[in-house]
């Protein structure tokens, strides 16, 4: 499982995107600037490629708030995400 102290603060997250894995599983967070606010932005996909390798059909996309309230409920829906979607996962684990 992921927990929040793997992901780096959030005046990390304001400068660059970050980046990691579970079992299986990768995720990138990022700030995007919009018009109506600021949003965490948060991608999923199968191993193993990188995220710029990773075709833009097979990520997954969620928005949450910029704030640590948003890191924390980013961090539980890729906990969800791993939970519901194991079969995935481990399908491109196994693509090493």
């Amino acid at each position: 499982m992921i927990k929040r102290s793997d992901i780096l603060p959030i005046t990390y997250l304001k400068k660059s995107a970050f980046t990691g894995s579970c079992k299986g599983m990768r995720y990138r967070l990022e700030q995007k600037k919009e018009e109506d606010g600021v949003f965490l932005m948060l991608a999923i996909w199968e191993e193993p490629y990188s995220f710029d390798a990773t075709p833009e059909e097979k990520k997954e996309w969620m928005q949450f708030p910029f704030s640590e309230e948003g890191v924390v409920q980013a961090v539980e829906w890729l906990n969800g995400q791993w939970e519901k979607q194991q079969e995935r996962w481990m399908a491109g684990k196994n693509n090493w």
